[in-house]
């Protein structure tokens, strides 16, 4: 028998390599002779470079960049594959959670850190980067991010404007003759989770400004901010990125990485599961299990449990997803390949109570599971302890 488990983290409790050791604890109690394959999934955001590092056996590199306001952080990048690919979460550098509720403000926020973690990447002779683009506390369309590479973002006197979404509307210019070369020489892979355009009512601005700290003010200002940072870019660097799906992800980095450097935006799940070989391991097992935090009517546009149970469709494999709450509409999961949903929660329990318990219950929740599949062995492709049958026809809803 045997089980791949490859779930995302569930968020504020448990990253994704502890939600699959505490899947493998409870199975095992049942199944102790099972191959277990831990693959620990991300769709982009915060816990990719963990997610991935682990998976591969990668290793974590630390390294201190300007933060969102300018101030000093201790950010960090993966290296996998043999250290020829560099996996980087912008926001290690530029995210949300680094900096309290009442210093959050675009205006003011920058990506100069991502800037400088791509340099850091470089000095190991990488020849991928990955880059996702969750968390972001910023909205300046990836400006920081060229003026630590190397560009010049001037102002109508020939000087360089300063950070934030609020000193684009001082920009009048772009000179990359600085700009680092070695980028060229590189595969960007950016993941990408959300189709935002630049601009307009669903662009950065106005759909995530406001959890960043923005007033409705403030978001009319950096919208224009951002509109006028694409004319110069369309100017001057004959790129319109103001209406492709994803430029708004990040505050308007993902156009920022489109008009500045060669890279493409895809579904952050889809490069994690390239990356860590997921198909190739799923196409021999007995079952797969995968989950997140919540699982609702949200979760089949891109998340990780979709995107799993999509790899194990394709080899009839049976798909068994938990989660931390089960919110309205989750039952759609099961018109795109998940057989099986679970709460990890066994009773009434505040909010607290859950994230602090979430790894008992996760080994409880599994060991539960195991058990019903060891007395019921036409649930799945799995009989006695350790063995496998062929698949079988029926699932458990």
């Amino acid at each position: 028998m045997k089980v791949v488990i490859a779930p995302d983290s569930f968020k504020e409790s448990l990253s994704a390599l502890e939600v699959a050791n505490a899947v493998e604890e409870g199975f095992r109690e049942v199944f102790p002779d099972a191959e277990y394959v831990k693959l620990p999934m991300a769709d982009g955001g915060e816990g990719l470079v963990h997610s991935l590092v682990n998976a591969m056996e990668g290793q974590v590199v630390n390294h201190t960049v300007t933060g969102p306001l300018g101030e000093k952080v201790e950010g960090f990048f993966g290296l996998i594959h043999d250290g020829k690919t560099a996996v980087i979460e912008m926001a290690a550098a530029s995210g949300l959670h680094l900096l309290s509720p009442e210093k959050r403000n675009p205006l003011q926020t920058t990506t100069f850190g991502v800037g400088e973690l791509l340099l850091a990447a470089l000095e190991y002779n990488v020849e991928t980067i990955i880059l996702g683009l969750g968390g972001s506390s910023t909205n300046d369309g990836g400006a920081g991010m060229v003026q630590a590479l190397g560009g010049r973002l001037f102002d109508v006197n020939g000087c360089d404007i300063g950070f934030g979404g609020g000193a684009l509307a001082d920009l009048h210019s772009i000179n990359l003759e600085g700009f680092e070369v070695r980028l060229n020489e590189i595969r960007f892979e950016v993941a990408c989770d959300v189709e935002n355009p630049l601009l307009g009512e669903t662009g950065a601005s106005a759909v995530f400004g406001p959890q960043k700290g923005a007033t409705p003010e403030m978001v009319s200002v950096l919208d224009h901010n951002l509109c006028h940072f694409a004319r110069i870019i369309e100017r001057d660097l004959s790129k319109d990125v103001s209406e492709i799906p994803g430029a708004g992800a990040a505050g308007g980095l993902g156009a920022g990485l489109l008009a500045f450097l060669p890279c493409q935006l895809r579904k952050g799940i889809q490069i994690v599961m390239e990356a860590t070989g997921l198909d190739d391991h799923i196409q021999d097992a007995s079952l797969v299990i995968t989950g997140e935090g919540k699982i609702d009517s949200q979760t089949i546009y891109g998340k990780t449990p979709i995107g799993v149970a999509a790899a194990a469709q394709k080899h009839n494999v049976h798909v068994i997803a938990l989660a931390g709450t089960l919110g309205e509409g989750y039952e759609a999961v099961y018109q795109h390949g998940i057989n099986t949903v679970f709460s990890i929660v066994p009773g009434i329990s505040t909010l607290e109570e859950a994230l602090k318990n979430a790894q008992q219950n996760i080994v409880s929740t599994s060991r539960n599971i195991a058990s019903l599949l060891n007395a019921v062995p036409n649930a799945v492709p799995v009989t006695t302890r350790g063995q496998c049958t062929p698949q079988a026809d029926s699932s458990i809803h």
